[in-house]
């Protein structure tokens, strides 16, 4: 008897284990604590399944609740979080046990020309470079030699480029980067060129993220300007400055405009950094809390026809008010830019580094409490090494090729 339910046991077990996988297949998990998760069903997707676990696993199943519960066994729920846990740890350890000369392995794209997209291509020895040897191959009916790579007529790869973008906008400056490339690497680049590579892939990247549409946004937005030093200045004026405008919304911190506008902080300028916030977030927001600069009012009225009865924006300034409500959220971004940019004692293409540091910001920089991106708050996240992701996403748009020469892929 005791024989037959352990069998017993073991069957709904296995059972158990494979329905843990079949759920696994549909989605993964959501995390919304520390200790919880939601698990979705495996036969009905608007249906989700809470799993805590504390001392203990706990589901709200009727399985669990029935034929698990004080027994020590494990609902499908359950099994599947396990499951999730163990190929999450699993693939962080390979990760982390990876050589770090990975950095400068080239990625191969698909195996086909890049001039003429034709697969009867053959090998055609190798050329040597300061990262290593790379496989030449020749195209048998265009007869164009090339090297497949994503990014092509550089000194360097995209590992190389996305690790340089990242060093460069964590503080460092272009000849520390430099160094630090000369020291661990080998590699002798100028600092002319990690510039030509931030400027020219930060236009790129910027364009593409502007087609990625923020999702679970709260549509409180707070908007404010700083001012950002150039070296525009004269011996007698000295440094300059050009003001800029940033955009950010109140819950998840997703930038989503920065703005150069020169020397002027007018209506028409404050309309314009709300124009393109209108356009990357899809939708009006409901509240914008400013300070108290009279360009904001005309500025949100002119966007969003936002006056007589057609009035559908909340605007509110701070001044006056700060005990009840404040626009810390943008301004603690702003000391982060002011860090970047004290640095560089002084920045030619303004709007240019804004961009990247928008880029930056919203899709590689993870809070401190949450350990998470603003993207990954708005549900657009992106997966494995963000700049990379980005990058190689970016130059993948049919308006991306015109600046950046890329190998064609099918």
């Amino acid at each position: 008897m005791i024989q037959t339910d352990q069998n017993q046991i073991r069957e709904f077990a296995d059972k158990r284990s494979k329905r843990a996988e079949a759920i696994l297949q549909k989605g993964e998990p959501q995390l919304l604590d520390e200790f919880t998760y939601l698990v979705p069903s495996q036969f009905d997707s608007s249906k989700k399944y809470k799993v805590t676990h504390i001392d203990a696993y706990s589901c709200e199943c009727q399985d669990f609740e029935r034929r698990c519960k004080g027994k020590g066994l494990y609902c499908k729920h359950i099994k599947a979080i396990l499951l999730f846990e163990k190929l999450k740890t699993s693939y962080e350890v390979e990760e982390k046990i990876k050589p770090e000369i990975e950095l400068i392995i080239e990625k191969p794209l698909n195996d086909c020309c890049p001039y003429c997209s034709s697969k009867n291509i053959i090998k055609f020895g190798t050329r040597k470079t300061q990262i290593g040897e790379k496989q030449r191959f020749n195209c048998k009916d265009c007869q164009k030699k090339f090297v497949l790579s994503p990014i092509k007529n550089i000194k360097g790869n995209a590992k190389l480029v996305c690790l340089a973008m990242d060093c460069y906008y964590k503080g460092l400056s272009y000849r520390d980067i430099a160094d630090q490339f000369k020291q661990f690497y080998g590699l002798d680049l100028h600092h002319e060129t990690i510039r030509r590579w931030v400027l020219r892939f930060v236009k790129v990247m910027e364009k593409y993220s502007k087609t990625i549409q923020p999702k679970n946004v709260t549509n409180i937005w707070h908007a404010d300007e700083t001012m950002v030093r150039t070296k525009k200045g004269n011996r007698k004026v000295g440094a300059d400055y050009e003001y800029k405008w940033n955009v950010m919304d109140k819950g998840t911190q997703f930038l989503l405009a920065s703005e150069v506008s020169g020397h002027t902080r007018s209506k028409k300028d404050a309309q314009k950094v709300m124009t393109e916030a209108y356009r990357q977030n899809g939708k009006i927001p409901y509240q914008i809390i400013t300070d108290k600069l009279p360009s904001y009012q005309d500025g949100i009225r002119k966007t969003f026809r936002n006056w007589g009865n057609e009035r559908k924006v909340k605007h509110t300034s701070i001044l006056g008010r700060r005990k009840q409500i404040n626009n810390n959220a943008i301004e603690n971004h702003h000391t982060h830019q002011k860090e970047f940019e004290k640095i560089r004692r002084g920045i030619n293409e303004t709007q240019t580094y804004a961009d990247g540091f928008k880029v930056f910001h919203n899709f590689v920089r993870k809070g401190v409490k949450d350990k998470m991106t603003p993207a990954e708050r708005c549900g657009i996240g992106v997966n494995g090494n963000r700049w990379e992701t980005i990058l190689l996403n970016s130059i993948k748009q049919p308006k991306a090729t015109g600046e950046i020469k890329m190998a064609k892929t099918t």
